[in-house]
């Protein structure tokens, strides 16, 4: 049997715990003063029959309701009920990707002559900035303002020297604002702290105009503003071969608006069986004499049976056109069942494994510098 401990030893060990538990409760104090919001809830922005939810746990989109054609509210976001579904879940429905979205190739990269090993949570390789991305963290709140001529929030993270093995400390920002008439815009930036590190954010909302319970996307028409897309060297692993192919003649190419549901069928039918849907990085196509960093025509989508459509524009080399092939029986809000093809993500971002392709353009930051990113969705009701 273990002997107790000496009088003296709890006497220490006591005021130990009563020290610990001053120190927290004056962070805590503190951190209240500052005016810092940790706390995980949901925060409404709105605009008559046009709102949002965004909740800081991953800096999340939770819903995008709108009306039709007829002036039928529905939500066009796929995603769950509650915040507890969002921390438990694997979709990355709604959340906010960094600190480099995408996949990086063997979960590694050099930066300056020093190699970086990440967090590998796609077979071999990191996807979304690995298995604690910022999808899957608590933000602050920094700013809301609920309604009125222009509401947005804008939720904070500070992400540290190593986190999921990236270097460099981060201090990343992200707004939501809705605007008249039905326009929703996703601003990011992120200034590097200490280190030079690669940065990649990208917004993962899941659309379906039709509803988010609707079923399968396969009637929406689609439009992408891209002529080239970065192939990849196989399927299974989706890691880019560090060229640019044309999208003409291929069942990639959405130049003009096309179905969604005969343009998948035929890139099914060209992969054999092999490929299960799109999820394609396109470069996005910028006009003659345009900066790079202006915001562009990205995708057009339409949704016949409710008369919605949603215009994207953005200031990002690439977008990552997702078919939501993963998804199978997902149960998502009001008791919805999610299956594949039941929504489609329009991902504006920097190309794939860009870290270790140096003819993609450049996702590293230096300390000092911001990295930015913006994006505006464009709605209307034919």
């Amino acid at each position: 049997m273990a002997r107790a401990p000496p009088l003296h030893q709890l006497s220490a060990l006591l005021a130990l715990c009563l020290a610990v538990a001053v120190c927290f409760s004056g962070v805590e104090n503190a951190a209240a003063a500052a005016g810092s919001r940790k706390m995980v809830g949901v925060h409404e922005l709105r605009m008559g029959d046009f709102s949002i939810k965004v909740t800081n746990w991953g800096a999340t989109l939770m819903s995008v309701i709108l009306p039709d054609s007829k002036g039928n509210l529905g939500d066009v976001v796929l995603g769950y009920d509650t915040v507890a579904e969002y921390v438990n879940g694997s979709a990355y429905f709604g959340g906010l990707i960094g600190r480099v979205a995408n996949r990086i190739a063997g979960a590694r990269f050099v930066l300056d002559g020093k190699a970086y090993r990440l967090y590998r949570n796609d077979g071999n390789n990191s996807l979304h900035g690995g298995h604690r991305g910022f999808s899957k963290v608590i933000w602050t709140v920094k700013e809301h303002v609920g309604g009125g001529d222009s509401p947005y929030i804008t939720l904070y993270y500070h992400s540290f020297d190593g986190e999921q093995g990236f270097p460099g400390a981060l201090d990343v920002y992200v707004t939501y604002q809705l605007s008249s008439p039905y326009g929703l815009s996703v601003r990011m930036n992120a200034t590097a702290q200490s280190k030079a590190t690669p940065v990649n954010l990208a917004h993962h909302a899941y659309w379906n105009l039709g509803g988010h319970g609707s079923g399968p996307v396969l009637g929406e028409t689609v439009q992408l503003f891209a002529s080239r897309y970065t192939p990849v060297a196989d399927v299974a692993t989706l890691i880019p071969t560090g060229a640019l192919a044309p999208v003409a003649g291929t069942p990639y190419d959405f130049r003009a608006p096309a179905p969604l549901g005969a343009r998948l069928a035929d890139l099914l039918r060209r992969g054999g069986g092999v490929i299960a849907g799109y999820d394609t990085n396109y470069a996005v196509d910028v006009d003659d004499g345009a900066a790079l960093t202006a915001l562009r025509p990205v995708a057009r989508v339409w949704d016949g049976a409710t008369g919605r459509a949603m215009e994207l524009w953005a200031d990002q080399p690439g977008v990552q056109f997702y078919t939501s092939n993963g998804l199978g029986g997902v149960r998502g809000k009001g008791g919805s069942v999610y299956g594949r093809y039941g929504a489609l993500c329009l991902e504006t971002q920097g190309f794939p494994d860009a870290v270790n392709h140096p003819s993609f353009p450049s996702q590293i930051v230096r300390p000092g510098q911001v990295y930015k990113h913006d994006m505006v969705f464009k709605f209307s009701f034919a």
